[in-house]
């Protein structure tokens, strides 16, 4: 049995999310900006996976230790919020820096940081959820975390056309060749990240623990080997539906990661028939990669409200299956079209997918762990989010250090250099992870209703 906890009403589960319009609003701008950042500055498409670990790397390595740090942290000012914190000054600090990089390799150091920020808070933010909520509220507090990303993502999205839109050039760029409206909306995410996540935590502050969770905190050991001993056993005692949940997350951000690394250069290809980074066509790509991105995150900014009714008759499962299977469809439609009008239809699928991947799967996994164990388990699981990443950094690039070749350069040598064929098999992966979710039993609504009218 769980603690009973008061429970909230729909505001007020909105304000403890917001800081994820921060987050979110920081993630959105990596997404859609890091890849043109990184040509602008001379770096070859098929380096662009590699350039890009600093994401899945340090969440494979700092999620898990967040959680199981947080898991044990009772201090006065709670047990996730020091991390939040902590996060959101890194990624204000990140944000800020990165539209003045001079060179690939100042722009790969300042991503370490943003995302080192951003994955300090992401893991508490999920476990701050599972605190806070009763189990019966969690799945409408993690599709609220949804919604926030989908509008976040939006914003970031589609704030450098509404500055183009407003008059300005969207051709000026620094000494560097960045643009200035990337250098804008850059400097507005520092802002949010630091000013949403201070509003969530001040609004909603984390409940005291119970005596019963103090004594429990005091008596874990403590230390560097006994946080990487706590992580161990975890995965030792994985529950089922969570190991289950691996072979989707395979499929489900292998995609994912294809799509927000080429599709702008697949849009370069199929609409401006360019391939040249520094050109005006291809800042228009962007531009409009940006508009059909705020589009596909507006779609998950509605669904994720809708889905909330969907999700207690079917189960976060079938619901999320449903969700990638358009995605995937999407995908697989996107770099047949020329026209940039046509480009919103198969955003639609996309958004739906992305409403449910930020929802769904956590709604089942908060339900089949231990509370006093879901810091950790929420960084475990994030390992089966930066895994796939990782493996389609090495698989798609090819990085010459002079006496050593890093990655198989499969984008060269088996996709021909074309971002088309990436964003094909970025369809079929999505595909094949609703496919897998299917198996996921748990997440069906006759398994779910049970714990969820726990108390």
């Amino acid at each position: 049995m769980e603690t009973q906890r008061p429970r909230l009403s729909l505001p007020r589960i909105l304000e403890m999310n917001l800081g994820f319009l921060g987050l979110q609003f920081s993630f959105g701008l990596q997404q859609g900006n890091m890849g043109p950042i990184y040509s602008y500055l001379g770096a070859d498409e098929a380096q662009l996976p590699i350039l890009s670990l600093a994401g899945p790397l340090t969440g494979l390595i700092i999620q898990p230790i967040i959680g199981a740090m947080s898991d044990k942290t009772g201090g006065k000012w709670g047990r996730r919020t020091p991390y939040f914190l902590v996060g959101a000054v890194l990624c204000c600090l990140g944000l800020f820096l990165m539209p003045l990089s001079a060179s690939i390799v100042m722009a790969v150091s300042l991503l370490w940081v943003l995302d080192a920020g951003n994955n300090i808070t992401m893991e508490p933010y999920r476990a701050y959820v599972s605190d806070r909520l009763n189990p019966d509220q969690r799945q409408a507090g993690f599709l609220t975390q949804s919604a926030f990303t989908g509008f976040a993502q939006m914003l970031a999205f589609a704030t450098p056309a509404l500055l183009v839109g407003l008059g300005m050039n969207q051709d000026w760029v620094d000494s560097h060749n960045i643009p200035y409206t990337v250098r804008i909306v850059f400097w507005v995410g520092a802002v949010l990240s630091l000013s949403t996540i201070l509003w969530s935590v001040l609004r909603v502050p984390e409940l005291p623990l119970t005596a019963a969770e103090r004594r429990h905190i005091e008596a874990q050991p403590k230390g560097a080997a006994a946080t990487l001993a706590e992580i161990w056993n975890a995965i030792g005692d994985m529950p089922v539906a969570m190991r289950k949940l691996g072979l989707m997350s395979l499929f489900q951000w292998f995609g994912m990661s294809g799509y927000w690394t080429y599709a702008v250069y697949s849009i370069g290809r199929s609409v401006y028939h360019t391939s040249e980074a520094n050109s005006s066509a291809f800042h228009s790509a962007v531009l409009t990669n940006g508009l059909v991105a705020a589009f596909y995150n507006f779609i998950a900014f509605v669904s994720a409200f809708l889905m909330v009714p969907l999700v207690r008759r079917t189960g976060p499962g079938p619901l999320h299956a449903a969700c990638l299977a358009a995605g995937g469809l999407g995908m697989l439609a996107l770099p047949h079209i020329s026209s940039v009008s046509l480009l919103f239809l198969p955003a639609i699928g996309v958004g739906l997918a992305w409403g449910s991947i930020m929802g769904n799967p956590y709604a089942i996994l908060t339900n089949s762990i231990p509370p006093a164990r879901t810091g950790v388990y929420m960084g475990i699981f994030n390992m089966m989010i930066v895994i796939p990443m990782l493996l389609f950094a090495v698989l798609m690039s090819t990085l010459n250090l002079g006496f050593v070749n890093l990655g198989f350069g499969a984008y060269a040598n088996l996709l021909g250099n074309d971002p088309r064929n990436m964003l094909t098999v970025c369809g079929v992966c999505l595909i094949l992870a609703a496919v897998a979710v299917l198996w996921v039993r748990e997440g069906r609504a006759d398994a779910t209703a049970p714990q969820l009218a726990l108390d």
